[in-house]
């Protein structure tokens, strides 16, 4: 089966199931029977290893090509393993817009161990090369930003990564493996916050982390061991269910952007419209070269003439809160959810305007996501 929607649909066997089940089993064991002293087992300690997690990470190591996956608790558990194979006195270049959670665990958390970062505009090589110091030992980036959906090359940073022999890490939640595979471009880990597209229904909080060789593998098996942040079986079983529709629930949520989109764009109250899905938008170019598509995430700043917090408060059909990737629609202002926490003057800085509005797209109606929209706008008005 080399058929990237067949392998969506079908985990891995793992080997040890005679009852002819479809699906691999949840096996809520936390611990597992030695044969005899010395005996050469697979499992031993639901933490070290479970089947039904194992099936999920074989699956997901599958999908993005790479050696293999680990599964943890919440996306921020999978960063953090991900970052905890670099010591102290390491640096690291991080894009500029990467997820505030990323940011905050960086600065708050492994600045006290002695890890150093330098924010660049990934999407400019001279500004990362400027970075890289000696003591630099990996690229992180988001190839597709949030809010504004600014796109960066993941072949381009792996391929000045590679000169420097520095480790290309890159959070793919935006776009999941069926839009964008990193690892075949050259990247060396990828990280997902499996919560959003992979799981697809806001039910369930996990994390991947899929790295490109064994050696990679071993320094990440020993923090998820270590740690414990693990992906539990009945989780896991959730996650693997979601899998399965990620193509069908994406090929929705890009259709229905795409109706959004070309409403929108038309409208004297809406200023700016960011989706690099879209020809004639920013980053269509730049993504094409190396994605399918752009995700179901789009986002827009409203023009001086609507109140935009009255605009997502009047929203029905979207509902107001953070997180994407779901198959309902979300709204969020991140000039007042996503980014409060900056001052105006940084939020500025960043792009992030009072106007700007982030959609998380889901698979309803679009007719009915283009009415609620319509419906809030003229209620918006000043």
């Amino acid at each position: 089966m080399t058929n990237f929607n067949t392998r969506l649909v079908h985990q891995p066997a793992q080997g040890d199931n005679g009852t002819g089940a479809v699906t691999v089993p949840i096996y809520k064991a936390t611990t597992f029977e030695y044969p005899a002293v010395g005996a050469p087992i697979k499992d031993d300690y639901s933490r070290s290893g479970n089947p039904t997690r194992r099936a999920l990470e074989d699956q997901l190591a599958d999908l993005e090509g790479g050696y293999q996956g680990f599964c943890f608790s919440s996306g921020m558990a999978a960063i953090h393993a991900a970052l905890a194979i670099f010591k102290q006195g390491d640096h690291i270049i991080v894009g500029y817009q990467i997820y505030g959670g990323t940011f905050r665990l960086l600065h708050q958390f492994f600045a006290r161990w002695g890890l150093s970062i330098t924010a660049v505009d990934t999407r400019d090589l001279a500004a990362i090369e400027g970075a890289i110091r000696p003591n630099t030992k990996a690229i992180y980036f988001e190839p597709v930003t949030n809010p504004l959906l600014q796109v960066t090359s993941v072949s381009d940073v792996a391929q000045l990564a590679h000169q420097h022999q520095l480790l290309t890490i890159v959070d793919n939640t935006f776009l999941s493996p069926y839009l964008l595979r990193p690892l075949t471009l050259g990247a060396d880990v990828v990280i997902h916050s499996a919560t959003k597209y992979l799981s697809g229904h806001s039910d369930v909080s996990a994390g991947a982390v899929i790295v490109k060789d064994p050696a990679l593998a071993r320094r990440v098996y020993f923090i998820q061991n270590a740690l414990g942040a693990v992906l539990s079986p009945e989780d896991s079983n959730e996650l693997a269910r979601g899998v399965k529709t990620l193509s069908l629930r994406l090929d929705r949520q890009i259709a229905n952007v795409k109706e959004l989109v070309n409403y929108l764009r038309p409208r004297p109250d809406i200023a700016q419209i960011y989706y690099p899905g879209v020809k004639g938008l920013a980053g269509y170019e730049a993504l094409q070269k190396e994605a399918t598509g752009a995700g179901g995430v789009f986002s827009f700043e409203l023009s001086t003439g609507i109140d935009p917090v009255r605009f997502v408060n009047q929203l029905k059909l979207f509902k107001l809160a953070v997180s994407l990737g779901a198959v309902e629609s979300l709204v969020e202002l991140p000039s007042k959810m996503s980014h409060a926490e900056l001052s105006p003057e940084e939020q500025l800085a960043a792009g992030i305007k009072p106007g700007l509005i982030r959609m998380a797209v889901g698979i309803e109606d679009y007719r009915d996501q283009i009415a609620d929209i319509k419906q809030a706008l003229d209620k918006a008005q000043k």
